[in-house]
């Protein structure tokens, strides 16, 4: 990399670029010296560089407007440029909704005018335009409230922009900037506060703060009239313009062009409730909310950091986290070295965890989170470790009220992390959750914890970790491989259902084809015992074969899934055959559902018959004890969908090379025929179309064109029927799937009249509780310590909070089928209140 783009790069950082300086005076004269010449040289690369890094490196923001504001006072033409290209930039982020990049140029710009670059009335014209479109969508006779999540978007990015450069507007323009404050406070006092419970990290009404349960937006305001009454004094953020105050003066203003909002969808003229809630939803995925607080250190954890320099903070861990994800090492080493004089790493770790749980869905995988911390606990060994473990424990104190969905994400992230450690971690503090109910929270959330590490090492390595806990051990999932119940055993005679599946065996062994394994089956077993019998011993035999490993039973679906599913053609014996499977690998919860993914994969197994089996009387007891049949029944929604989605992307595909085929079809048919229309000699004679050869390239041309389009179009009808077969089938599967939830807590959730809310049935539980001093664990006999809610209570809770979850998840796909879902599933006379309140939670629209 050439030096000057090292130079802006590793601009404020320690390093050997800049010497042992690390002054960002020094820093700046030092870049300035050689982009200057540079720009001499070969401006038109230096431009755009300059841009990338202020955009992907925010948190050197301040430096780079730093340095344009002394670029400006040599070179005005470059710079003129540079403010053009960033009011370019800000349009094309607006028109394509683009979050990142319209906050982070605003920010620029505001840093800018810091820099004697920007003519402040200029930006005060922005953030008035952003300001007003805000207030046009939230009024309700002018604009479309539903997109009210891109009216806060432009408010929260007009107020996160002022830590930045709220001083200088205040001494240059202060009417104007009071004027912008006050429209804001009056934006606020028109707008629905709408209630976001069903994104909520806990479901207690108690563990969040006074904080979370204030509106985003009306804490940013506060935070921010904090901080102009304190003067616009701030930690947070470098001021390195202010060493060059003197020279930045003499610098020209540059105006910012005019900018336009995107218009928002028009409301629904109807007064559809369905199509209003889809313009919401579309609204929240297009504009979310990018953080919501943890809160789960004490306030003395912190220092003495004021609010608004919690949120800058804030700001530049989620920008480093967004801009640098491809490069994890040196996202860590940034997220370690923030330009901020205080210590934050309880606030690093409550955000990065604010990720990890974020609902609906983090920006990112928990696997990318996973990394960062692993890396940032190997770079600050001293210190963020010890938060680490601190974050977890006090998650694990609050994990009975935490969200289904954020549990399943933090039980996911915890094996993993504790996996880069040696699994190494003091169970003996939590060993006291085998004196709990086995459907107590803590007891599950460890035990589904030593299960994923099992899946990620070994047995006897996950035994060995938990030594000073042994008693854990009653946690672990059975050491017992698969449940073949045709294996000999010496001294016993075969059974005749031993000798078909040694026979079946044998003939796999042989690679008879699956053609002619089906008519053994069909002459030699169905006909004596009959379907049930046929069935377990087809499964049995051939889940045995491909017992060895995942590539054998990937081998043995693949060569013979053709005898699956001509045994099971229908739902009712597909469930059988899921039940079947269930049973094979009893004793292994990870291959039950690798084994049930890879045959809907190969269509041996419908999503209807596993979402009909996860809700069989074996796994609806399980509901609160396992995360198994959650975790297969999101296996095949995830499936259904990512299936949808693959043929969205392929018709859009299609789509675009169908119209580069009929330009190509349509150019070569114009040249076609004006080379028929000239008059060409051929042999001293005129003839009518140029010669031979040429047009019979043309006429080929023409044909193949036309082929080319008339195919692309064929595959585009071809998926396009797919297209609407799946839809057709995510309806009836939606129906299926919001039925068989409904008809399983019909049955367990108490009468409506005495619950109407989740703290009612606790309420309830911890009633039941009281009365009896000690439950009795039915598995055992042994008397359990009290639970905080009975089983019967807990039951209800996982349910509905799976409910919940996967409505959330899924909300995309619910949404184009709202009107059916209401009228069949969901305004029905017996429906209980808490059904309905954790679908409205989910979809954040009441239901009616």
């Amino acid at each position: 990399m050439s030096n000057w783009k090292t130079l802006l790069l590793r601009i404020g950082e320690k390093g050997p670029e800049y010497g042992t300086s690390s002054d960002y005076k020094d820093h700046i004269e030092t870049c300035f010296g050689v982009i200057r010449r540079e720009i001499e040289r070969s401006g038109d690369q230096v431009l755009p560089f300059i841009l990338q890094c202020a955009e992907q490196l925010p948190h050197k923001i301040p430096l780079y407007g730093t340095l344009i504001g002394l670029l400006n006072l040599e070179n005005e033409d470059f710079v003129r440029k540079l403010v053009e290209s960033v009011h370019a930039d800000f349009q094309v982020a607006l028109d394509s909704g683009n979050c990142n990049s319209i906050r982070i140029l605003l920010r620029f710009m505001t840093s800018l005018l810091c820099s004697k670059v920007i003519q402040p009335a200029s930006l005060i014209v922005v953030f008035e335009t952003l300001l007003s479109s805000a207030a046009t969508t939230v009024d309700e006779e002018k604009g479309n409230t539903s997109w009210q999540p891109q009216a806060d978007f432009y408010v929260i990015c007009i107020l996160s922009s002022l830590p930045w450069g709220g001083s200088e507007l205040a001494e240059q323009v202060p009417d104007e900037i009071e004027r912008v404050l006050v429209g804001i406070q009056a934006y606020l006092s028109i707008r629905k506060n709408s209630s976001t419970s069903g994104l909520n990290f806990f479901h207690n009404g108690e563990f969040e703060s006074s904080l979370a349960e204030k509106d985003f937006v009306e804490d940013l305001l506060d935070r921010i009239q904090s901080l102009a009454s304190n003067g616009w004094k701030l930690d947070s953020v470098p001021r390195p313009h202010l060493s060059f105050e003197a020279q930045l003066v003499a610098g020209k203003f540059h105006e910012l062009g005019p900018i336009k909002c995107m218009e928002q969808p028009s409301p629904p003229s109807d007064h559809s409730r369905a199509y209003s809630g889809k313009q919401k939803h579309d609204a929240l995925t297009r504009y979310p909310q990018r953080i919501r607080r943890l809160n789960i250190f004490p306030a003395n954890k912190m220092e003495d950091v004021q609010p608004i320099d919690r949120f800058v903070v804030e700001e530049y861990l989620l920008d480093v986290l967004f801009y640098l994800n491809g490069c994890r090492k040196e996202c860590a080493s940034y997220m370690a070295n923030l330009p901020v004089p205080f210590r934050y790493e309880y606030l690093m770790a409550e955000t990065l965890f604010s990720q990890i749980l974020l609902l609906p869905q983090p920006p990112f995988k928990t696997l990318y989170y996973t990394l960062v911390i692993m890396d940032l606990c190997k770079a600050l060994p001293g210190a963020f470790p010890a938060v680490v473990a601190g974050a977890v424990r006090a998650l694990f104190e609050k994990i009975s009220d935490l969200d289904m969905e954020s549990r399943t994400r933090l039980i996911l992230w915890f094996s993993h992390h504790l996996s880069n450690f040696q699994f190494i971690w003091p169970w003996e503090e939590w060993a006291y959750v085998l004196d709990l109910p086995k459907w107590a929270p803590k007891r599950v959330f460890v035990q589904e914890i030593l299960q994923r590490e099992v899946r990620l090492s070994y047995w006897d390595k996950i035994k060995q970790s938990i030594e000073n806990a042994s008693a854990l051990e009653e946690l672990l999932p059975p050491k017992a491989g698969p449940n073949f119940m045709y294996s000999l055993e010496e001294g016993k005679e075969k059974t005749e259902e031993q000798q078909l599946s040694a026979e079946l065996s044998r003939k796999v062994k042989e690679k008879q084809t699956a053609r002619d394994m089906m008519v053994w089956i069909e002459e030699t077993i169905y006909p004596v015992h009959g379907f049930e019998v046929t069935l377990t011993i087809v499964v049995q035999t051939l889940l045995d074969i491909g017992s060895k490993s995942f590539t054998h039973l990937v081998t043995v679906l693949e060569r013979y899934g053709q005898v699956f599913s001509k045994l099971c053609p229908d739902n009712d014996k597909q469930v059988m055959l899921l039940s079947q499977v269930s049973t094979y690998w009893k004793n292994n919860v990870q291959m039950t559902a690798v084994a049930i993914d890879r045959m809907m994969g190969y269509r041996l197994v419908s999503n209807q018959a596993i979402v009909r089996w996860v809700f069989s009387p074996e796994n609806v007891d399980q509901f609160h004890v396992s995360d198994q049949p959650w975790e297969i029944l999101g296996n095949a929604l995830n499936k259904t969908y990512n299936r949808i989605s693959d043929l969205r992307k392929d018709i859009s595909n299609i789509t675009k090379n169908v119209l580069v085929a009929e330009k190509a079809s349509a150019s070569a048919r114009v040249e076609l025929e004006a080379a028929e229309s000239k008059l060409s000699l051929v042999e001293g004679e005129p003839v009518l179309g140029e010669n031979p050869a040429k047009m019979k390239r043309l006429k080929s041309t023409v044909e193949k064109t036309g082929e080319a389009e008339l195919s692309l179009r064929e595959s585009l009808e071809a998926k396009e029927a797919l297209l609407n077969r799946a839809l057709s089938e995510t309806e009836v599967l939606l129906l299926l799937l919001f039925q068989s939830f409904l008809g399983v807590l019909k049955e367990r959730l108490p009468d409506p009249t005495k619950v109407r809310s989740v703290q009612d049935l606790k309420s309830i539980g911890a009633e039941d509780d009281k009365s009896s001093a000690m439950d009795v664990d039915s598995e055992n006999g042994n008397p359990k310590k009290s639970c905080e809610v009975g089983e019967r209570e807990q039951w209800c809770l996982s349910t509905l909070g799976y409910l919940t979850a996967f409505t959330r998840q899924y909300a995309s796909e619910i949404w184009p089928h709202m009107e059916k879902l209401e009228s069949e599933v969901f305004s029905g006379e017996d429906v209980h209140p808490l059904f309905l309140q954790a679908i409205s939670s989910a979809l954040q629209f009441p239901l009616q």
